[in-house]
Parts: structure tokens; C-alpha cells; sequence
């Protein structure tokens, strides 16, 4: 959808960069260099997560499942590939309940930390 992911519900339990309030914003995650480099990079972070399921990798666009240790509840996350910024922006969701206790925030600083260190 023109390089724009899905909108947060009204629920605490989504966090996105193209999000405008500061319940659901978080900033993108920037890298220097090729664009298609930077997604194989992310997709390799993304499969040596725990409980993790790269579900869809094309140009551009990746989404992500992750199950919890406990309950096996899913969330969903989605990577948008901005070449021309030099971010790939982020939504992370959870599928069921109204709060994550911050799991999806949780989760998607912890990419973003494994994906510095390995394309800076």
C-alpha cells in the first residue's frame, strides 16, 4: 500500500513508526546503504529470534509472526522498506487481548539493536 502499513487500532497493544500518537509511535529503524541489504539483513535477524516466523519477505516488505513463550499467542509484524529515507518503518501488533504489557515495543527495540549490529 504505497510503502504505508496498517493503522494501530485503538488498543495499547500496537506500536508502529508511521504512527502520529505517542502511544503508538516508535521511531523506524535507519541504515546506510542498499535497501535490498538492509531487508536481508533484517530477515536474518528476524529468523534467529525465538518463537519467530518470517511469513512474507518480498521486495520492499516483510512480515513477521512471533508466538509467546507461554500461551502461544501470535503477533504480527510488518517492515516497509523506505529506500529513499533510509529507514524501514515497523508495525507490531498483537492479534488477540487489548494490552501486550509492552511486548510488541519490547520486541521491536530488541530488533532494532540486533539489526544495528549487524548492518550499522
Amino acid at each position: 500500500r504505497d510503502g504505508r502499513l496498517a493503522p494501530c487500532p485503538d488498543r495499547p497493544n500496537c506500536v508502529s513508526s508511521q504512527a502520529s500518537d505517542l502511544d503508538h509511535a516508535i521511531a523506524p529503524l535507519p541504515f546506510q546503504g542498499d535497501a535490498a541489504a538492509a531487508a536481508a539483513s533484517l530477515a536474518g535477524v528476524i529468523r534467529a529470534m525465538p518463537r519467530a516466523s518470517l511469513v512474507t519477505a518480498k521486495p520492499g516488505y516483510l512480515h513477521a509472526e512471533f508466538a509467546s513463550a507461554t500461551m502461544g499467542f501470535v503477533d504480527d509484524a510488518e517492515f516497509a522498506v523506505d529506500a529513499a529515507a533510509h529507514v524501514i518503518h515497523v508495525r507490531s501488533a498483537a492479534r488477540l487481548g487489548r494490552s501486550d504489557f509492552g511486548v510488541n515495543r519490547k520486541r521491536v527495540d530488541a530488533i532494532r539493536a540486533a539489526f544495528a549490529a549487524v548492518h550499522p
